[in-house]
């Protein structure tokens, strides 16, 4: 849904363009919500990038944390946000919600139908991308480009 899967192309680049270490898990959780919940298990830190409504101008980058995060899923984009709200708060309700949580997210223009990104999300989405590694750096994860 256009600038609704700017998550799923930072997790592509990530995938295709970095090498993490064997302990970091990438994935793509889509319209999954519930189903990721084993996944949740045993993780110390979670890292969620998503489009996010933040009432800002298109492309606008924002960073929020902990029990910040389900507040801004108040105002779903799309339904796997909902899914995401349940989960984290399922997680919570099963003990295994991660201690640390961040959400990255980008707040999108077009969230039709399409694959592309609008101008405005795709001119920041090398930022978003060096947002995300900036944060798993933080984690001390060491991020390296394949080539």
């Amino acid at each position: 849904m256009s600038d609704d899967g700017a998550g799923v192309k930072v997790v592509h680049r990530l995938s295709e363009h970095y090498r993490l270490p064997p302990d970091v898990t990438l994935f793509d959780g889509g319209t999954l919500g519930l189903d990721i919940l084993p996944q949740l298990e045993g993780i110390d830190r979670l890292l969620i990038v998503d489009a996010i409504e933040t009432g800002k101008s298109p492309g606008t980058l924002a960073r929020l944390t902990g029990d910040d995060i389900p507040v801004v899923m108040e105002t779903k984009l799309s339904p796997h946000q909902m899914g995401l709200k349940d989960l984290l708060a399922v997680a919570a309700l099963q003990g295994i919600k991660p201690p640390e949580m961040v959400l990255i997210g980008i707040q999108p223009r077009n969230i039709e139908l399409g694959m592309d990104l609008s101008p405005e999300v795709a001119a920041r989405f090398d930022d978003l991308v060096r947002m995300v590694i900036s944060e798993l750096e933080g984690w001390e994860i060491k991020v390296e480009p394949t080539g």
